[in-house]
């Protein structure tokens, strides 16, 4: 038997990233009950990282004690912020929470850089603009191998295709989660959650014989089973996005 006390492992965890936008104590509480009112069985003890990526340059002060309290009262446990302005920093550093990094991506509201003027190329190491167009074809093809599944996924149970799609001969019971870097089919009833594109890719898809899903996701961007009953209820259908938009079409 092995001396060591313990063992380091990678896993996958199920997140909710609340872009905060504006805060008001009242509204804020109000459209969290909201929500959580849709889907209570998924957000309940859910974790969850604050995005300030997107709140509005206006907004000055916030009492995230009262915001982490608020997101505690109705079952969430805020694990961590992300992003900020310099100014909210002290008051982050105050709560005890986790501080990430905003992610790498520029503001709409910062200056554009000014394109750099292309390298000169001497003719003798010219490339035919017909190579450099077909170099670029064969980089954006993304081959996904696919993990399979023969067995129904019970309620409990969470199935990830690490850079992989998914695929399910069977049903996928309430309260089970699979997830796929990739695409995920689903060939019976699917009632748990899904989530494609799991590390970000918005090309990904859902497709099932039967959408019945507590929660459906494409790169962290998610749809619950009450807009989903209005939509495409017990349809064979798939889900998209395009256009900052999740698509529900029946097939």
């Amino acid at each position: 038997m092995s001396d060591s006390c313990f063992q380091l492992k990678g896993s996958v965890l199920t997140v909710v990233v609340l872009e905060l936008y504006d805060f008001s104590s009242t509204a804020f509480a109000k459209q969290l009950q909201q929500k959580v009112k849709q889907a209570p069985m998924f957000f309940q003890g859910s974790p969850v990282v604050i995005s300030l990526e997107k709140l509005n340059i206006e907004v000055k002060r916030i009492d995230f004690t009262i915001l982490i309290g608020l997101c505690a009262r109705y079952g969430l446990k805020p694990m961590a912020f992300k992003g900020g302005s310099q100014r909210f920093r002290d008051a982050i550093k105050s709560t005890g929470l986790i501080h990430l990094p905003a992610a790498s991506l520029k503001s709409a509201t910062e200056p554009v850089e000014k394109p750099q003027p292309a390298a000169k190329v001497e003719p003798e190491t010219a490339i035919e603009p017909e190579t450099v167009v077909k170099t670029v074809d064969e980089e954006k093809n993304v081959f996904w191998p696919t993990k399979l599944i023969t067995q129904p996924v019970r309620s409990g149970q969470q199935i990830y295709a690490k850079q992989a799609d998914l695929i399910v001969t069977s049903h996928v019971s309430e309260g089970a989660e699979i997830l796929a870097d990739g695409n995920i089919h689903v060939y019976g009833a699917l009632r748990g959650r899904a989530l494609a594109g799991a590390q970000g890719d918005e090309n990904a898809r859902i497709f099932s014989q039967s959408m019945e899903a507590e929660l459906l996701s494409i790169a962290g961007n998610f749809i619950l089973n009450e807009d989903i009953r209005t939509r495409v209820w017990k349809e064979r259908a798939q889900v998209y996005f395009n256009n900052n938009v999740l698509h529900l079409k029946p097939i």
